[in-house]
């Protein structure tokens, strides 16, 4: 019998793959620092259109340029802690389906349940 079974697929920590993160946030950061500025330059517009924006306009503004200055934070934690990680961490990149076969008799914790990759290729399956 087959049955869906979730796998979680871990990378291997390599300097390849460090410097790829961190590329990756930086353009984040990038992209969500000009939302950022974007929604500034917004409600600084409003406000000059409609001589004292309302409550709700304001507070619209204010709560995604919070979300966005959170957003940074998080993604300075997150370079943080790349930077401390020694190389040859694993990493959880996601969890996916998939089919398992499964018999009477056979052990269900044993059955494969993390994919291990570095540098793009498959080096373990547990």
């Amino acid at each position: 019998m087959q049955v869906l079974r979730t796998v979680i697929v871990k990378q291997v920590l390599t300097e390849t793959l460090k410097q790829s993160l961190l590329s990756s946030y930086q353009d984040k950061k990038s992209q969500l620092e000009k939302e950022y500025e974007q929604l500034r330059f917004e409600l600084k517009k409003t406000e000059r259109q409609q001589k004292g924006v309302g409550q709700q306009s304001t507070a619209f503004f204010q709560k995604e340029m919070k979300q966005r200055q959170q957003k940074i934070e998080n993604i300075n934690f997150q370079q943080s802690q790349l930077e401390l990680l020694p190389l040859g961490s694993e990493l959880k990149e996601k969890e996916m389906q998939t089919l398992a076969d499964v018999k009477i008799g056979d052990r269900w914790e044993e059955t494969e349940k993390t994919i291990v990759i570095k540098d793009g290729i498959v080096v373990e399956i547990r």
